[in-house]
């Protein structure tokens, strides 16, 4: 077993461990069961690679976001790491691949999202890994009390009687007691070692500001603070309202959401984060992969619909350690639209179910088949041919996608991709006996390695430039290979995909309980009242609301949020006033200098004599000549 300091030197090139990082870590390789509770931020996939690194055989992460999954196994391999990733909308022949990767190669991570622990052919391979750890990310999913269950996590504890003797550590930034609770019962833990880091940032101000001219409020935040900055609002129209709004007032800002095109989104994230005084205008699609330090202020126009979505929104300030703000602006209509919403989001079980079916129906998708299937996603054309609401239809696409039956991912496919699945002798008399298509494999086989291995991403516009053609001759002789099964031609795609993780099921089979349903609804309106409590509390520090919130005992407030600071300049009013009464008293007795004044005072209330003597005169209470203080006439 290597030393996880090393480990840390050679592939990340750090000195140190974060705060709990090395606990975290020295537990995991302890063999023991272990939950990490750390907030955004806090370096949470360290606590499961460095392990990985330093145990024999694979760490199996699982994962619910794809893109999440994808970027981590590629900054793994930037950094010589064998890692890989099985998603959703991989042929089997690509699946096939990576299981035989981790059956004979050195690969030390496996990244899968939990639908896939329902598929028996990834079992089978499964049963066959040596699995030295399971790490399960997001692990508040597991848990109905958490604020984005999904039932497909529950399939965890079942594989671990397949590797008895791994340990599991369970990753969350954000957890109520209830909940980690309940990941270490679903999670069959043999010990209950927990880690917690403190959801209390020193450096870091919140405010909620009831106002009803937020737009005005914003600018006034931006050109104050001035720096990098994010504001968050509830959806993409308003992204690009704020974004101008901004940019006529001379401020740097551009609007990011789901729906712009995945290059797009990643130019403006670069952009963005490149940036010293740049802000971006987001829905809650921009939060995976923010690695920016100097962010000074999260704003909010709209109320997060849990205080779980907006500690980890708002925690993406100041990780720099240097002063930022997260301030939330609402109004009274804000709240009665979280009531709104809150029933627009859970549409009954009954249309949830006609929807499947009628997805299903469109694809031509039989009962007991489908898993795997994949297909452009054209979500207008379903809801007309069913009759479908467009919003009611994307909730309960949500609904189908936490139940493991479909998936719909942000992230298409940018680049192209090829496998050779022949060997090399085979691949030598097909170019010889095809001189056309042979010269373009000889040009692919000069320029990518690793072919014969694994999928590898092309470029086409780069074959055509080298093969002297143009690019749509590349793209059609491959797709006539492919054809040939002499190679595997994955072509690259920009149209919304959606992708059937499940065999089809009967509607009658689908498990989505009345109970069950009543119960996460009443789960998120719970959350929901506890993000208005937080909001409407005008007394009590925002921190140490947070902090309780997340079972974090403290009664030392953080001395900077508006409740703080609110609090701090009532009790100093109160002081003047208190000073102002004892000056008045003593000057009855008598005209006297301010060294004599503050001679008879009580010395702890002397430290503002200056400034309460100064209002007095503007005030023309008292008076002042020849350094002697009166009574005014």
């Amino acid at each position: 077993m290597s030393d996880a300091h090393d480990i840390l030197q050679q592939y990340w090139h750090y000195d140190s461990f974060r705060p709990l990082q090395k606990e975290i870590i020295d537990s995991v390789l302890g063999g023991h069961d272990t939950l990490a509770l750390l907030p955004t931020g806090g370096g949470k996939s360290l606590c499961y690679q460095v392990p990985a690194l330093a145990l024999e055989g694979v760490t199996l992460v699982v994962s619910p976001l794809i893109a999440l999954m994808t970027d981590q196994v590629t900054q793994l391999k930037k950094r010589h790491i064998k890692a890989y990733c099985i998603t959703s909308g991989m042929t089997k022949r690509q699946i096939e691949i990576v299981l035989n990767h981790c059956l004979h190669d050195d690969v030390k991570l496996l990244y899968v999202s939990p639908e896939r622990l329902k598929s028996n052919y990834f079992l089978s391979h499964l049963r066959e890994m040596r699995i030295s750890l399971i790490a399960v990310d997001e692990a508040h999913c597991i848990s109905q009390w958490g604020y984005d269950f999904r039932p497909s996590y529950l399939e965890i504890a079942k594989i671990r009687t397949y590797h008895p003797k791994a340990p599991v550590v369970a990753l969350t930034a954000t957890a109520t007691p209830e909940v980690v609770n309940d990941i270490v019962l679903r999670l069959n833990f043999r010990e209950g070692n927990t880690f917690r880091g403190s959801f209390y940032r020193q450096n870091l101000s919140y405010s909620v500001l009831n106002d009803n001219d937020k737009q005005n409020r914003l600018l006034k935040i931006v050109r104050n603070v001035g720096g990098s900055g994010i504001v968050y609002v509830r959806n993409r129209r308003r992204t690009l309202v704020i974004a101008q709004l901004l940019e006529n007032a001379g401020i740097n800002a551009m609007a990011y959401h789901a729906g712009l095109a995945q290059q797009e989104r990643d130019v403006k994230l670069q952009t963005w984060q490149q940036s010293q005084g740049a802000v971006m205008v987001a829905t809650n699609a921009f939060g995976m992969g923010i690695d920016k330090p100097d962010v000074r202020f999260v704003v909010h126009m709209d109320i997060p619909n849990s205080p779980e979505a907006y500690f980890q929104e708002a925690g993406r300030a100041g990780r720099d350690g240097k002063r930022a703000f997260a301030v939330l602006l609402y109004n009274a209509s804000d709240i009665e639209q979280l009531h709104y919403e809150l029933e627009r989001d859970f549409p009954t079980l009954k249309y949830i179910k006609n929807v499947y079916r009628g997805i299903c129906n469109y694809y031509q998708v039989p009962i007991g088949a489908g898993q795997d299937s994949r297909f452009d996603f054209d979500a207008e054309a379903i809801c007309k041919t069913y009759g479908f609401d467009m919003f009611a239809f994307f909730k309960s696409v949500q609904f189908l996608d936490r139940e493991g039956l479909i998936s719909t991912p942000e992230r298409n496919d940018l680049e192209s991709k090829l496998y050779i699945p022949i060997n090399k002798e085979e691949l030598y008399r097909f170019q010889v006996e095809n001189r056309q298509a042979g010269d373009l494999l000889t040009v692919i086989l000069r320029l990518y390695g690793g072919l014969f291995a694994d999928y590898i991403p092309i470029l086409e516009s780069q074959l055509a430039r080298r093969y002297g053609c143009k690019e749509s001759v590349v793209c059609d002789t491959l797709s006539q290979l492919h054809k040939q099964k002499i190679v595997d031609y994955q072509r690259k795609t920009t149209n919304p995909q959606i992708i059937f993780t499940s065999p089809r099921v009967e509607i009658d089979d689908l498990h989505m309980g009345d109970h069950s349903y009543r119960e996460l609804k009443e789960h998120a309106e719970a959350r929901m009242q506890a993000m208005i409590d937080y909001v409407t509390n005008e007394n009590e520090c925002r921190s140490l609301q947070l902090q309780r919130y997340f079972g974090e005992e403290s009664d030392t407030p953080c001395g900077c949020c508006d409740n703080c600071i609110a609090k701090r300049k009532k009790q100093q009013k109160s002081e003047d006033t208190t000073l102002e009464e004892a000056i008045l008293q003593k000057l009855k007795e008598g005209p006297m200098t301010v060294r004599d004044l503050a001679s008879v005072l009580p010395q702890e209330k002397t430290e503002r004599l200056s400034e309460c003597i100064r209002k007095m005169l503007d005030q023309k209470r008292i008076s002042m000549s020849d350094w002697v203080l009166r009574l005014a006439e």
